[in-house]
């Protein structure tokens, strides 16, 4: 897996100060994207053991509130396709790292996919990795950029088409929540 960037200290995309992780490769392509360079899945840098030690460092410090992941798309099927996918070696056994070390912090994800139209659905025909990598969120921003719903007062979203969702709950109820921020 490739990463595009690493911000150690952002404040925009989840409360408080977060250390955000930009995945490379997406398919959405969203008319006006502000990251369409990690569209490509060889753009950046690949994602190592020194990486993830980087990142597990960044999240050290008590003002950190927690991770971001973004992309790219991390829930991207070409991120995730066989039951040894490189999100599966690489993102899952890193977020379980993530709770364990840090169990106070969460962790955002940001995917274009939609919560109850796709990730629900692979969850339920039993996607090995949609199912072992939910658990481990405790809010996802669902729902592709919208250029022309584009509404730069909303918080950690871009359009408004977007949902901040918090995820433990959407499980339990089995359609998306929303998280009120």
């Amino acid at each position: 897996m490739n990463y595009a960037t690493i911000k150690k200290t952002d404040v925009a995309n989840g409360p408080g100060v977060r250390v955000s992780l930009f995945v490379s490769g997406c398919t959405h392509h969203c008319k006006g994207c502000f990251n369409s360079e990690a569209w490509d899945f060889h753009y950046g840098q690949a994602y190592t053991e020194e990486t993830e030690q980087e990142i597990l460092q960044a999240l050290a410090p008590d003002y950190i509130r927690g991770l971001s992941l973004l992309g790219g798309e991390p829930m991207e099927p070409e991120n995730r396709g066989a039951v040894l996918s490189l999100v599966k070696k690489v993102l899952v056994p890193f977020l379980k790292k993530v709770k364990e070390r840090y169990p106070g912090k969460t962790i955002w994800c940001y995917t274009g996919y939609h919560f109850d139209r796709d990730l629900l659905r692979w969850m339920e025909e039993g996607d090995p990795v949609i199912t072992e990598l939910l658990p481990l969120l405790d809010v996802i921003v669902d729902g592709e950029f919208i250029e022309e719903r584009k509404n730069l007062r909303l918080a950690f979203r871009g359009s408004e088409n977007q949902r901040i969702l918090d995820v433990q709950l959407s499980l339990k109820e089995k359609c998306g929540k929303l998280l009120a921020v």
